[in-house]
């Protein structure tokens, strides 16, 4: 079974703990109490299911036809409803469904009850669209790199029927997203970027190339006479690792302490260039996909299929 976006674990965990500290509460105030003030104290019944997703279906259904008469709102052949709320630069990528995006959303059930947001928590939500629940998948296809779309999302496009047992979507609930695509990656367009970026980067002024295709630029060099590293070598190191687009994905400054790692259990980029390196010396390195992450990348992000990588690494001290 295909997973399901977009509830975080943290907020499931929320939602179903209150329930059960509510009637543990009870419990024991019942028991505490005389029988006429338990019986205050009884939980109420709960909703009958069938009941609650006729009408929500009967809600879901009213909201979203007076919603398709609004100015703005598309409405696809699957009843998907859309509204452009802002066009990313001309030209940008449409993804595929197969492809993983980067996304930042807000979710929100018709009353206006946020029930997920990416961000508040900091971080865009990475996935492969065809992973999701169908209304994404759909609607995602239909923006381009930095587009911002408000969805308007039908319950058998959503989580239908059942919803999100133990909430925050009940059954048959129409759902609203506002999602920004930040960014479409696919292990063919990315390893195409990765070959221009390092083809142009290595015709740079200071970059060297080695045969593996490893590059690399001296940023800062030690006391002559440090200690170079073989592969044997346990070391301890700063360092920061971005993306080609400048953004920082890892870095041992932001954490104000060092790392120490055997050189042979990185990935192959660190594993040549740091050999490369004396006690002391700040290189540049400009790693290819095959010396970094592959074909894979880190699934969930932030490194994503055949990405190229660059990082800034300061050799501290060859520990062993």
């Amino acid at each position: 079974m295909k997973a399901r976006l977009l509830m975080t674990g943290a907020l499931y965990a929320l939602l179903l703990v209150a329930p059960a500290c509510a009637k543990k509460n009870a419990q024991e105030a019942g028991a505490a109490a005389p029988d006429s003030a338990a019986a205050a104290v009884a939980e109420p019944a709960k909703p009958d299911p069938e009941k609650l997703a006729a009408d929500n279906e009967v809600k879901a259904e009213k909201f979203l036809a007076d919603n398709a008469q609004r100015d703005g709102v598309k409405t696809t052949p699957s009843g998907l409803q859309y509204m452009v709320l802002s066009e990313g630069p001309a030209g940008g990528y449409s993804p595929k469904a197969e492809e993983i995006v980067d996304v930042q959303y807000v979710g929100t059930l018709t009353d206006g009850t946020e029930f997920d947001s990416s961000i508040k928590r900091g971080a865009a939500a990475r996935f492969p669209l065809d992973q999701v629940i169908p209304g994404w998948t759909e609607g995602v296809q239909l923006m381009s790199e930095g587009d911002k779309y408000r969805f308007f999302i039908p319950p058998e496009l959503a989580y239908g029927a059942t919803g999100t047992p133990g909430g925050p979507i009940g059954p048959n609930e129409a759902l609203i997203f506002d999602v920004e695509l930040v960014k479409v990656s696919s292990p063919e367009r990315n390893l195409a970027a990765a070959k221009k970026f390092l083809d142009e980067n290595g015709r740079k002024t200071g970059v060297k190339t080695t045969a593996s295709g490893l590059e690399y630029q001296v940023l800062a060099e030690g006391p002559a006479g440090g200690r170079k590293p073989t592969d044997v070598n346990k070391v301890s190191v700063h360092y920061e690792g971005r993306l080609v687009d400048g953004t920082v994905f890892d870095s041992s400054y932001d954490r104000g302490e060092p790392i120490e790692f055997p050189l042979a259990s990185v990935i192959p980029g660190w594993t040549e260039g740091v050999q490369l390196m004396s006690e002391g010396d700040k290189f540049r390195f400009f790693i290819p996909p095959n010396l970094g992450y592959g074909e894979r990348g880190t699934p969930g992000g932030p490194i994503g299929p055949n990405e190229a990588l660059i990082f800034d690494v300061e050799l501290l001290k060859v520990v062993d």
